[in-house]
């Protein structure tokens, strides 16, 4: 009995698959599919639009025999914007209703899921930078924002440090002892202990501070805050994970609380703290603070230790010290500032060229200043 063998892809052209059309139609004629279940946000469509004006309408929408989108709803959008009259489309007249709805998922899902070779993109990005300016282009147009591109570049970049930014190297015995100030052009270093709130006052010498960002320790072993490569990260002085859960509290009301006391009603104080610890930061930071502002999440571009999840993230409580208004600088766009409470920045474990060297660093500062730095650093 002869059997018939079904090619995986239909050919164009054969008795069940037509050939697509190309055409060039009247933007009218085009019907916008009631089942797209893709959104495309205001930012998104202007994106496209000003691709659309530099390189030109490459890549036509996709119909079905009625003029029917089946993908492609944002390129219309933006050529609306644009003021285009025509676009050009491809006719698809071999799909079953059902092969329509299908596709019209699958042409977006699929393209979410491709990677980038960021190596290569951080490469192509940073020359780019130099040539698309030359023709009266900005980097932009690729889709990446400004912030997302500096920090690909910083995160896959080699080091190229200026002589005068070069760190030294420490020596085996530091000279720092308990109580000394560097002074730093405008800026002011102590060598001091949080938990003093004497050195508060030296460091400040009678200023008040406006804002504060802190990271006291998690009461955490640096064994379960570091990694497993081969650089390990020492416990800190206080606070890694000899304390109960009352005693990290009166930890952190008496290192933050000498903290508030140097700071101006109104000010603003960040403070970091693991997952885990954060409850106990919320409880102290009620009793301390006159407000909790918000809570921020910040997404690290690689994941590190975990068992059950792999931790990618550090939560940052935002308070206002006393009952006066804090100063607020973004007000909801009002002067073109946009910022969410997930901020989105490389962590010390991202894989760089110059990985394995940052975290020698920081643990090595760590293990030089551990005694004296803590919890303000």
């Amino acid at each position: 009995m002869a059997t018939r063998k079904h090619s995986a892809i239909p050919r164009f052209g054969s008795a069940n698959s037509g050939t697509p059309r190309i055409e060039c139609v009247a933007i009218g004629v085009l019907r916008p599919n009631p089942k797209n279940a893709r959104t495309h946000s205001l930012k998104q469509i202007r994106k496209i639009a000003a691709s659309l004006k530099k390189f030109g309408f490459l890549s036509p929408i996709l119909t079905d025999d009625d003029n029917m989108i089946l993908a492609g709803h944002g390129r219309l959008e933006a050529a609306r914007l644009v003021g285009l009259d025509r676009v050009p489309i491809v006719r698809c007249d071999h799909l079953t209703p059902a092969q329509k709805r299908a596709y019209l998922i699958a042409d977006n899902r699929l393209a979410e899921q491709a990677g980038w070779d960021r190596e290569m993109l951080a490469i192509e990005l940073g020359e780019l930078i130099d040539l698309l300016p030359t023709e009266g282009l900005d980097v932009a147009l690729t889709g990446f924002e400004t912030a997302e591109i500096d920090l690909l570049l910083a995160d896959m970049a080699a080091s190229h440090l200026e002589p005068e930014d070069i760190q030294p190297a420490l020596p085996a015995n530091p000279t720092t002892r308990r109580g000394d100030i560097w002074h730093l052009g405008r800026h002011r270093l102590l060598c001091g202990d949080a938990r003093d709130g004497d050195d508060f006052g030296r460091l400040m010498n009678g200023l008040m501070a406006s804002a504060v960002f802190c990271d006291p320790p998690y009461n955490r072993k640096g064994t379960a805050i570091g990694g497993r490569g081969r650089v390990r990260h020492p416990d800190f002085a206080f606070a890694s994970g000899e304390m109960s859960s009352s005693q990290f509290r009166k930890f952190l009301a008496e290192t933050l609380g000498n903290g508030a006391r140097v700071s101006a009603q109104g000010a603003v104080h960040f403070v970091c703290m693991d997952w885990r610890g954060i409850g106990d930061l919320i409880d102290v930071g009620r009793e301390l603070y006159g407000a909790m502002l918000n809570l921020v999440v910040w997404n690290k571009t690689n994941a590190g230790q975990g068992s059950f999840y792999r931790s990618q993230h550090e939560l940052i409580g935002v308070f206002r010290v006393g009952e006066a208004p804090h100063r607020n600088n973004v007000e909801l766009g009002r002067f073109g500032r946009n910022r969410s409470n997930v901020w989105t920045y490389a962590g010390v474990n991202t894989f760089g060229r110059d990985r394995a060297e940052a975290l020698a660093a920081q643990a090595h500062r760590r293990d030089r200043c551990r005694h004296a730095t803590r919890p303000y650093r």
